[in-house]
């Protein structure tokens, strides 16, 4: 479909990661500025925790990371979204820069597409995610509308094509009541008619295992690469990366298997061994 109205893209998770099926890992950043759990002073505990995140997933063999205002609990809606986390975002994206040359995204919760634009911009990350590009949820944080139109502008002002939109086609932690007339199939020509360069297919929550059926859905109605946003770990790597172009992981690589623990190197050296065995296989299925 697209291919009618757009040239066809390149392969940006082979672009990005140099990788046919490519590993993303999650690094939840602590409470930042603003949020109501953010303890004061300097970002000096934010930064080294990711620090240290950010280690054990290069040691562990990871392909790239995204970085993730997750700790910045209760979400705000995009609009509401201060400078001071643009700014904090920007300071530890930048200083991780340094320390790593994984290729790094950044996604801005809730929903702040514009946001996350402005951090890629200013410290040169790869991508950014945006959970709802297109159609509308009750969320969380209310009623929340798709972010593509303002996004993909506002991506044209500040001269930023060359970071790419990881976008998913169902939202997490949110109701499709509003959208039960959109198939599933209906909602990846959503998103791929409004530009996305990559799309996710992602569970119902956090950790929450992503549905192989998701997964090939989407796949049967696009072209452009398609990645797994939730749920993934060493017991189900094969079954669902011999279908996916590879999955952003968070919750089973660290401690004790909770996102809001400090990433374990022993699980992510585990999760990449079964990754590698899907990749020396070479055996993908539609």
């Amino acid at each position: 479909m697209s291919d009618k109205i757009f040239p066809k893209k390149p392969n940006y998770i082979k672009e990005i990661f140099k990788e046919d099926c490519a590993v993303i890992g999650m690094i939840h950043l602590r409470p930042l500025p603003g949020a109501p759990h953010f303890k004061g002073g300097n970002l000096d505990e934010v930064y080294d925790w990711a620090v240290r995140d950010v280690t054990a997933l290069e040691e562990g063999g990871i392909d790239g990371v995204i970085i993730e205002n997750a700790w910045d609990l209760p979400f705000s809606k995009p609009e509401d979204i201060g400078f001071e986390t643009v700014a904090a975002m920007t300071s530890v994206a930048n200083r991780l820069k340094s320390q790593t040359n994984l290729p790094i995204g950044i996604n801005c919760l809730a929903n702040g597409a514009i946001q996350a634009l402005a951090v890629a911009k200013a410290a040169d990350l790869s991508f950014v995610r945006v959970n709802q590009w297109v159609n509308a949820y009750v969320a969380n944080e209310g009623f929340v509308e798709g972010a593509s139109a303002k996004a993909a502008r506002y991506r044209s002002q500040i001269k930023g094509e060359n970071i790419k939109m990881f976008v998913d086609v169902h939202v997490k932690h949110g109701s499709h009541s509003i959208i039960a007339d959109r198939s599933l199939a209906d909602q990846t020509h959503d998103a791929i008619f409004f530009d996305a360069d990559v799309l996710i297919a992602t569970g119902t929550r956090t950790g929450n295992e992503t549905e192989i059926s998701e997964v090939l859905g989407i796949k049967e109605h696009t072209e452009l690469p398609v990645i797994v946003g939730s749920g993934m770990n060493v017991n189900n790597a094969e079954k669902i990366l011999s279908a996916a172009d590879g999955c952003i992981i968070g919750s089973s690589i660290k401690e004790e298997g909770k996102w809001w623990n400090p990433v374990s190197k022993q699980e992510v050296l585990k999760f990449m061994k079964e990754v590698q065995t899907v990749r020396e296989r070479g055996v993908r299925f539609d």
